[in-house]
């Protein structure tokens, strides 16, 4: 393997210990935007900061013609109290960083410091745009960069991304042509019927009743409006309605989440979901109200450029190390806000560890990595922007 070096590596582990130890929420990371910013600095580099809120986007330029790389890494972190008995464990109550955007930051912190010592080795050609953002854990923080501009800003031709992913071990990365992960949806449905006596329910509307035709009535559009090779998942997570027992309410409350994953079931989605919702509640007589959310988009691969990710993975790994098992999720990402504009790559950098016992998920309280996984995800990355570059 093609690795960085032992001080590099020691740097990243030192940057996402630091970072791990101080997580902050969507939209309040100051202090890890500060943490690089001074990273930056200490480089040279000039750079945006205060992108929707606390983003920064820093443009290495290569000085000759050519194409421009995105490279993200989320800042966020999760409202989770941390169970690991570690001496970086977090300092703050409640929050925690239980997803790897720690490990993501330090791995673009990493990229810049060896862009300002051989950039050549990585930037043949174009330029570099490091964006560290902020929100992606339901903040939709890559939606308000892109709102606020910094696309046209600087140009951006393409985009990549690594995310460390505990379903795959380490030493190995996932990558998937198209679709990767899947859109997010939310909608609350508030049934509005007849109230009445328990014992008399044909002088009302009954909300539950209703609303529990609703439910079933939803996966039909899993079933018999979704291709059985596509993916569509529909989950009433709650339903509320009533207080007594011998009461008929006058409403009934559903939430839930739709995710897709192609486009265009993506596109079809909040359409079919409508249209069951109220023919269903019409063919009872009650009437509905619908509040339908889009969070994220499906995180989809261009074909080309997840390409040039395999092809790095090779070069730097060896071949073998590039799987597909574990890197499909119906899970959500808003990387998806910039894939949906620019063609790109998002990959998984293995970090599970079986014999280390660093095999929980992510966003639990006990989520942790194998920090090996850091040099390997930077030598993969560094490799996919010079092969993108100088093919463009």
């Amino acid at each position: 393997m093609k690795s960085v070096s032992p001080q590099r590596t020691d740097e990243l582990v030192s940057y996402r210990r630091f970072i791990h130890k101080h997580p902050e929420l969507k939209y309040e990371e100051k202090g890890t935007a500060d943490f690089v910013a001074k990273h930056l600095e200490s480089l040279g580099y000039s750079f945006q900061s205060g992108i929707a809120k606390t983003g920064i986007a820093c443009l290495v330029d290569s000085g000759k013609p050519g194409k421009t790389l995105l490279v993200r890494a989320d800042m966020d972190a999760l409202p989770i109290f941390e169970e690991n008995k570690v001496e970086y464990a977090s300092i703050h109550e409640g929050v925690m960083h239980a997803c790897g955007h720690d490990a993501h930051t330090s791995v673009l912190m990493g990229l810049a410091s060896d862009l300002k010592e051989n950039p050549a080795s990585i930037l043949p050609k174009g330029r570099i745009l490091l964006v560290f953002q902020p929100a992606e854990e339901g903040g939709q923080g890559a939606d308000k960069m892109i709102e606020e501009g910094i696309l046209e800003k600087y140009g951006v031709d393409a985009a990549l991304a690594l995310h460390v992913w505990n379903h795959i071990p380490v030493g190995k990365i996932g990558v998937v042509d198209g679709p990767m992960m899947a859109a997010v949806d939310e909608f609350i449905v508030t049934v509005r019927g007849i109230s009445g006596h328990g014992a008399m329910p044909q002088h009302t509307v009954d909300p539950i009743l209703v609303g529990s035709h609703i439910v079933t009535a939803l996966q039909s559009v899993v079933s018999r409006n979704t291709d059985p090779l596509d993916s569509c998942v529909v989950t009433v997570g709650a339903f509320h309605s009533g207080q007594a027992f011998n009461v008929i309410p006058e409403t009934a409350e559903l939430k839930g989440t739709i995710r897709t994953f192609t486009k265009e079931m993506f596109d079809r989605a909040p359409q079919l979901f409508r249209k069951v919702v109220e023919n269903t509640a019409a063919a009872f007589g009650a009437s509905v109200d619908i509040r339908y959310e889009r969070t994220n988009a499906p995180t989809i691969n261009h074909p080309s450029v997840s390409s040039i990710v395999r092809q790095a993975a090779d070069r730097i790994l060896g071949p073998g190390h590039v799987t597909e098992e574990g890197a499909k999720t119906m899970g959500g990402e808003d990387f998806s806000a910039f894939l949906m504009r620019v063609p790109g790559c998002y990959f998984f950098v293995g970090s599970q560890n079986e014999s280390k016992g660093l095999v929980h998920p992510h966003h639990s309280s006990k989520f942790d990595f194998d920090e090996s996984a850091l040099p390997i995800g930077l030598s993969v990355l560094r490799e996919a922007i010079r092969l993108y570059l100088e093919s463009h």
